[in-house]
């Protein structure tokens, strides 16, 4: 048995530190709200979770065909459908609190700024939830994310006005759809974000020869795998290097050789997403494989291996 201690910690200025005892959690969009994957694994054996993004009201989502296979990755734009806020409170939360050992990250968005503020407020008082991450940057809505996310005025304003409402730890999850990540990175720092998440989908495209027609019907999806590899773990690096705050990366992470680079360049935890659509025990196997590999290098625990790039 290993002794590897792969535990890690989203320590923030105002709010207690976050202990999660290994740094996987499954990426919002990928995992339901915690139940979804249980005839595969023990969600609790997760580090933590980020649920399915919780708007006010329930949301269908976009119009079938939404998902279609990519070279090394995959396009969605399911379009955010999820249960709305109150039934995710009645009748999501009480299985995720029988997981008290896995941090539970509640992803939210909205349409508009006061939408942000209100959940935020709402879901500050509800037990069991750890953090809120909030979703400013999925390019497969229509109305706001993809502005919230990529202009840095709106972002601030978004931001500010959740913060004054939110007693939970904030954690917004960036756009990788913008010139500069490093200073979107710092706008929502500024404004209010205890701790940063990236990166969200780039987005993309696919046409049907045949057909001569987008195969998403939304036209344009988000793009996710490993094909997006490289460029999270760049905007990772320049995120770390240019904020204080605890950062969840995020972005093509397949394989725990991916999840200790990422950790190099200065992330504390991760999300996986896509790679349990091929492998819906990518995540554990992950968990083990990272722990083997620390071992293999003698390394003692995983803080020691953070943050260590030699650049």
């Amino acid at each position: 048995m290993s002794n590897v201690d792969l535990s890690t910690e989203l320590k923030f200025e105002h709010y207690p530190t976050i202990k999660l005892k290994n740094p996987i959690m499954a990426a919002s969009g990928t995992f339901g709200y915690g139940q979804d994957m249980t005839d595969f694994f023990d969600p609790a054996l997760l580090g933590g979770i980020a649920t399915k993004g919780i708007s006010l009201e329930p949301r269908e989502g976009n119009p079938p065909i939404r998902i279609c296979e990519t070279a090394s990755g995959m396009l969605n734009a399911i379009g955010l459908n999820n249960v709305g806020l109150e039934a995710f409170i009645e009748h999501k939360m009480p299985f995720i609190r029988k997981m008290d050992k896995t941090a539970c990250l509640v992803n939210f968005y909205g349409n508009c700024i006061e939408d942000y503020v209100t959940l935020a407020g709402k879901l500050s008082e509800v037990d069991g939830v750890d953090a809120l991450e909030m979703n400013i940057s999925c390019p497969n809505v229509k109305e706001g994310g993809i502005v919230f996310g990529s202009d840095p005025v709106i972002m601030k304003e978004v931001v500010s006005a959740t913060r004054a409402n939110c007693k939970k730890p904030l954690i917004v999850k960036l756009s990788p759809n913008v010139t500069n990540i490093a200073q979107m990175a710092n706008v929502a720092v500024d404004a209010g974000a205890d701790g940063l998440s990236l990166i969200n989908t780039l987005t993309g495209m696919a046409i049907d020869i045949n057909t001569k027609r987008p195969v998403l019907a939304n036209v344009i999806g988000g793009l996710s795998g490993p094909a997006i590899k490289p460029i999270a773990l760049r905007m990772t690096h320049e995120v770390c290097k240019s904020v204080d705050v605890p950062v969840i990366a995020m972005g093509g992470i397949s394989t725990p050789t991916d999840a200790l680079e990422f950790m190099l360049a200065g992330a504390v935890a991760l999300q996986v997403g896509t790679a349990s659509f091929t492998n819906p025990n990518a995540m554990t196997e992950m968990i083990t494989g990272i722990e083997n590999i620390l071992e293999e290098k003698n390394i003692a625990t995983l803080k020691e291996w953070i943050g260590t790039l030699d650049v």
